[in-house]
């Protein structure tokens, strides 16, 4: 049948799988701009193009890291002028990756990245944009599916890529590489190629260019068959971070010490997993994980991961360094009863005929049609990059910079929980509240949290 597809046909199909995927994700909303990581290559111009011709509200961001030469300066070129024909505004940022590699030791591909995220961050800002949009698409997952299973991972490496992550959504996760070529195609738009990406000197292009075809070619269908157990990984972790979350609550108090003991009898032969799960923020192994409970009893030895350590004292893991006092975990709750744990909030309902607010931060309101389509409420802790949309204001804001408004200590930022609905800050609780889920005047029944 996809022989009879007329070229019209095939760019349908695309922008049926994007506006499908972000309906089903609630990935975006046309009512705010959309920032677009625009590199030039098939993928970002397919993107922005289809988000374009959607009806959203684009504003394309493009990085000139300066590594490819003259490579570099025509993809520049190449985007300044689609975004001219698309009538699309435009960011091109210059950076120096040596100098930022010789300020943090990053490695060229960390280096990039955290200049581009930082920039994106930026951008927000100024655009009052909703969310970053990036290109990658299916088999991308299948990739990074098999990029993790290949470095050892557990099953959160094996879920691959997110649909939203923080502050970035990915449309096009659920069309194919032939998908967006076919819209490209049919809408007569260029795309320029990164010749790094046809060399085999990185690990994921050797996958791209010859273990995956390899794979296909013995056992067709192979990349449908792994984005299933994907999507089946993705189901099974759902009670995996249950389960998790339980050890956490009974084996690890509120400043973060984890009592061993109490873990490997609670545990017993998964304590070992139990324990990673609840470290490896703080960049700890899972053979670190299974020295500490190979010998739980030992006393002044000390466990350093990138973003932390712990200190290990005869059964009790003692948080260290950047990672004292703080506790990381998610804890799932229900806006339909009063909330006792990790922190005490009265929820209350009532008819918006009684509704009369307060202008207080420790009180929240919603619309109760916010508990409509069985969204995922939790409470956790401030991450890196967390935004909020700060009711009363357009666009988005750093929790870090509404921390540093309200000249939180370091302690006490540790110590703030976040109400997330799914992947959205609803609340930062005691301090701002989000204009997503307001009472408007459609409201029938409206939610009242209150921070005892």
């Amino acid at each position: 049948m996809a022989e009879l597809m007329t070229e019209s046909d095939k760019s349908q199909v695309l922008l049926r799988i994007v506006e499908e995927t972000i309906g089903r994700y609630g990935l975006l909303d046309r009512s705010r701009p959309v920032l677009v990581a625009l590199s030039g290559g098939a993928d970002s111009v397919a993107l922005l193009a289809a988000l374009c011709e959607l009806g959203y509200n684009c504003v394309a961001a493009h990085c000139n890291f300066h590594l490819r030469g003259d490579e570099s300066t025509r993809d520049m070129r190449f985007v300044e002028q689609l975004c001219e024909r698309l009538g699309v505004d435009l960011s091109v940022t210059h950076f120096d990756v040596a100098r930022r590699m010789a300020e943090t030791g990053e490695s060229v591909e960390m280096a990039c990245r955290s200049l581009r995220y930082e920039r994106f961050d930026k951008l927000l800002d100024t655009f009052g944009a909703q969310a970053v949009a990036v290109g990658h698409h299916c088999e991308d997952n299948v990739e990074t599916f098999m990029l993790n299973l290949l470095r050892s991972t557990g099953i959160a490496g094996l879920c691959g890529i997110r649909y939203r992550n923080g502050i970035v959504v990915r449309p096009l996760l659920d069309a194919t590489k032939q998908q967006i070529l076919d819209y490209l195609a049919a809408r007569r738009l260029d795309y320029v190629t990164d010749s790094s990406n046809l060399s085999n000197d990185y690990r994921r292009n050797r996958l791209r260019n010859v273990v995956l075809p390899a794979i296909e070619e013995q056992f067709p269908g192979a990349g449908k068959a792994i984005l299933k157990t994907v999507a089946n990984l993705s189901d099974n972790r759902l009670v995996y971070d249950k389960a998790i979350a339980a050890y956490a609550t009974n084996c690890r108090a509120a400043n973060g010490v984890i009592d061993l003991v109490k873990l490997a009898d609670e545990a017993t032969d998964a304590a070992p997993v139990v324990l990673y799960e609840l470290v490896r923020r703080a960049g700890l192994s899972r053979s670190q994980a299974d020295d500490i409970m190979a010998a739980p009893m030992r006393s002044g030895l000390f466990f350093e991961g990138d973003g932390g350590g712990y200190e290990l004292d005869r059964g009790r893991l003692t948080p260290v360094g950047s990672l004292a006092g703080e506790v990381s975990d998610e804890y799932e709750v229900s806006l339909s009863r009063d909330i006792l744990k990790p922190v005490n909030i009265t929820v209350t309902r009532g008819d918006i005929a009684s509704f009369r607010p307060v202008a207080d931060a420790r009180v929240a309101y919603l619309d109760a049609a916010a508990l409509e389509g069985g969204r995922r409420w939790t409470l956790r802790h401030y991450r890196r990059g967390d935004r909020l949309e700060p009711f009363g204001m357009k666009g988005s804001k750093l929790v870090s910079d509404i921390f540093n408004d309200a000249k939180l200590s370091a302690s006490q930022k540790r110590a703030v929980w976040l109400l997330v609905c799914d992947d959205v800050i609803v609340w930062v609780v005691g301090l701002r509240a989000s204009r997503r889920f307001i009472v408007t005047p459609e409201t029938k029944r409206y939610i009242r949290l209150e921070l005892r």
